[in-house]
């Protein structure tokens, strides 16, 4: 869930900050994107490279909460208008809808929660229940279910079952009979866990029984259920007043920590196996990926083997690329399943800093998470939130559309208005362009995101001009195997000026084109005319032999002096045995998840094949077809450097130490975006060879 209850947080490389419940909203340190860099940025070339290509896009979507909460209620005519901003082909064209399974405080909790918050729960309490009472509710029982809960979020779900292609259900807490503090908004020890250990069986069979009576009532199909929201946390809290009241924690939020989180996961899986719904667990919507890796990596197999889909946000930056290649290694779809943020100094309808700042958010995050959906926590936030004088002084842009939380079934558009952001016009620049379907592709430019479409017979990039300057941006097409005479590029332009201004198309001369963008916009590069692979093109091609050289050492992987070890060293061009590794495909998959078999080349290391055994780095005999511990997929940004994940371990080459020495050790170990995990490639492929 994108708000939390606490005060300045930074979030990640380019400034976001999340936005604090209390009284104060933190406000967003810009990047220094922003800065007049024209002399720097005048122009720049981007290269995309469609042999390096990701699963099918499933889409872009959002979660329904508190919005769909506050609004379900609302007069038709506003409904509408909000439904075809957010899902309608003109506005954020989503096709993914996350549902809110509420937890639901007690029967005579005074409601303290913020606006949209109190999302009701599904259980039905007898007359008279009180917050002491928590030993009524049983999963069996007809009676303590209560099929019309969740009015208004769930006018959403019938408004917009046509246009949504994924469902996913989530919880951010347990109803509050199965919590350890007796209410949803988190325990009294935000760092303890929440849920109570002998509730466990009672919350997989509460979030089932919810999802099967959504999916009934509303003729829909859930594909995935999390049963987490940021878990490992310490967002999650409630404070009492003098009288014994609720004051503090204004959303529904549980710590659950790594441990708990098996155990809900292993009773999850038997409930869903026996249920009525073909819903699969995602897991775990943790706030960022360097929390996210280190749950996952607390989880055995068979609590992996449990988890259908891998769920990250990106309140935190850091670390994405980790949580890549744990998804790679687990051969698991990998979401960005939920994030937000400000991106400006006070609420703007027409500053263009928002804007730019979630379209390089959504760059970042397809370049280096390649994750197979992108998802925005709620894109509707309350406007008497955000503006001067709510949550801060300033106000605030999160959401990319505002709307009062407190209007009512007298108002019209006019009483009750709706604003749009530059983060609803740059946001479609992606969501028109990049369609479920299509799939990503990497490019050299951190700028820059692609994809090809679902057909392969065009292409889109998308640009971020962060700077304060014009810029020439040439795109080069060299790596499509095939480019037309006729190919063209029409540039979709969205700035202070325009939103989605599409220009005349360019032709494409040389396998090349470029056109000049505006300063501060983010543009919609349509490519018609190219498609394929250029023979030569890929970084990585079967057959060929490469160098593989430490990013943070500047040394090759070597075989050791024993014959069996990895170490690092010194290129040496006059003997380069045992520096050389020839890549071989095996299997069927190929693009962003292909497995290679890595040999050494030359005489002290020639027929040996890189593999992890006993949880050791070896260059052992290459006999016989690479099983799974001697297969390695291959993964990049585009930045030229790369990380071998080992497909039988999931754990990484990596320089022991950090070491830059000669001689120095090459070991494994998990995933952690180190620099001593990353290798530079070079293709040292002689013309004879071919």
């Amino acid at each position: 869930m994108a708000h939390r209850t606490r005060t300045r947080r930074l979030l990640g490389a380019i400034g976001i900050t999340a936005l604090a419940t209390g009284t104060v909203m933190a406000t967003t340190s810009l990047p220094a994107a922003f800065a007049d860099t024209a002399s720097a940025n005048a122009s720049v070339t981007v290269r995309p490279d469609p042999s390096y290509k990701g699963q099918s896009f499933e889409g872009w979507g959002t979660s329904l909460v508190w919005f769909a909460n506050a609004t379900g209620d609302y007069p038709p005519a506003i409904r509408e208008k909000l439904a075809k901003l957010l899902f309608g082909d003109d506005g954020l064209a989503l096709n993914i809808a996350r549902y809110n399974i509420g937890g639901g405080n007690a029967p005579d909790v005074t409601d303290y929660l913020r606006a949209g918050g109190a999302v009701e729960g599904w259980w039905k309490a007898p007359a008279g229940t009180t917050r002491e009472d928590v030993d009524w509710w049983s999963a069996d029982d007809p009676a303590d279910w209560n099929k019309n809960a969740d009015a208004t979020q769930r006018w959403w779900v019938n408004r917009i079952k046509k246009d949504i292609t994924h469902w996913e259900a989530f919880s951010n807490s347990p109803p509050w009979f199965m919590t350890v503090s007796g209410y949803v908004s988190g325990g009294f020890d935000s760092s303890k866990d929440q849920l109570k250990e002998e509730s466990v069986d009672d919350f997989a069979a509460y979030l089932v029984g919810a999802t099967e009576r959504l999916e009934k009532a509303h003729g829909i199909k859930v594909d995935t259920l999390d049963p987490f929201n940021e878990p490992n946390t310490n967002y999650w809290g409630t404070k009492l007043g003098a009288d014994g009241q609720p004051t503090g924690g204004r959303q529904e939020g549980a710590h659950i920590g790594p441990e708990l989180q098996q155990k809900v996961i292993k009773a999850l899986g038997p409930a869903l196996e026996k249920s009525r719904t073909n819903a699969e667990i995602s897991a775990m919507d943790e706030t960022n990926p360097g929390t996210f890796a280190t749950n996952w990596n607390s989880y055995p197999q068979d609590v992996r083997d449990l988890v259908g889909q891998m769920n990250v946000h990106t309140y935190g930056t850091s670390q994405r690329t980790t949580v890549r290649d744990l998804a790679k290694a687990a051969g698991k779809p990998l979401w960005m399943s939920e994030v937000e943020g400000d991106w400006g100094d006070g609420q703007s309808f027409t500053d263009m800093r928002p804007g730019l700042g979630l379209a390089q958010r959504i760059v970042d995050d397809l370049r280096e998470l390649e994750p197979k959906a992108w998802v925005f926590w709620q894109p509707v936030e309350d406007y008497d939130n955000m503006k001067p004088g709510g949550e801060s002084a300033k106000g605030g842009n999160w959401g990319e559309v505002q709307i009062p939380f407190s209007c009512t079934s007298e108002d019209t558009l006019e009483t009750c208005p709706i604003y749009t952001n530059t983060k609803f016009d740059t946001a479609r620049n992606f969501t028109h362009y990049i369609k479920p379907g299509d799939r990503l592709i990497k490019t050299d430019d951190t700028s820059s995101t692609a994809a090809v479409s679902r057909k392969g017979d065009n292409a889109t990039v998308v640009h971020v001009n962060s700077t304060t300057a014009a810029r020439d941006v040439t795109l080069d097409l060299s790596k499509f195997g095939y480019v037309s005479s006729r190919a063209t590029v029409t540039p979709v332009v969205t700035d202070a000026d325009g939103k989605l201004v599409q220009q005349k198309p360019v032709r494409v001369t040389g396998k090349q084109a470029t056109i000049t963008v505006p300063a501060q916009s983010v543009t919609s590069f349509l490519v018609k005319g190219v498609s394929g692979v250029a023979k030569n093109g890929a970084e990585l091609q079967e057959g060929h032999s490469y160098r593989l050289t430490g990013a943070q050492s500047g040394k090759d992987l070597t075989v050791a002096a024993d014959g069996t070890g990895l170490v690092i060293r010194t290129t040496d061009t006059a003997d380069p045995s045992g520096q050389q590794w020839t890549l071989d495909r095996v299997g069927h998959t190929t693009g962003n998840r292909a497995r290679y078999a890595l040999t050494a080349d030359g005489a002290s290391g020639e027929g040996k094949r890189l593999a992890i055994r006993d949880g050791a780095l070896v260059a052992e005999p290459a006999e016989g077809r690479a099983d799974s511990a001697a297969q390695w997929i291959m993964s990049t940004t585009g930045d030229g450097t790369w990380t071998l994940v080992n497909a039988g371990t999931g754990r990484l080459a990596d320089v022991a130490g950090q070491s830059t020495s000669d001689g120095a050790k090459v070991g494994v170990w998990w995933p952690n975006s180190g620099s001593n995990q990353r290798w530079r490639v070079t293709d040292v492929t002689s013309a004879t060879d071919n």
